[in-house]
């Protein structure tokens, strides 16, 4: 299992049809993955969220706040 390193979060959209952030991330061996992209009017990441956990982890992560915000 890979650890992740750093990550990255993409510009937030600006306009109606902007692309969502993506969450890409780099993990110890250097790959680099990008794991999603969510809508930032419902949840919010920051990049240090994610350093130090491994992909399964940071999926459970975005799941958890997409949850959280679904029964808000």
């Amino acid at each position: 299992m890979r650890r992740i390193v750093s990550a990255t979060i993409s510009a937030m959209p600006k306009r109606m049809f902007d692309p969502m952030p993506e969450v890409t991330v780099t993990y110890h061996d250097g790959t680099t993955e990008m794991l999603f992209s969510y809508y930032p009017d419902e949840i919010s990441f920051t990049p240090d969220e994610f350093v130090g956990l491994f992909r399964e982890e940071a999926l459970e992560l975005f799941h958890k706040k997409d949850v959280a915000y679904l029964r808000s």
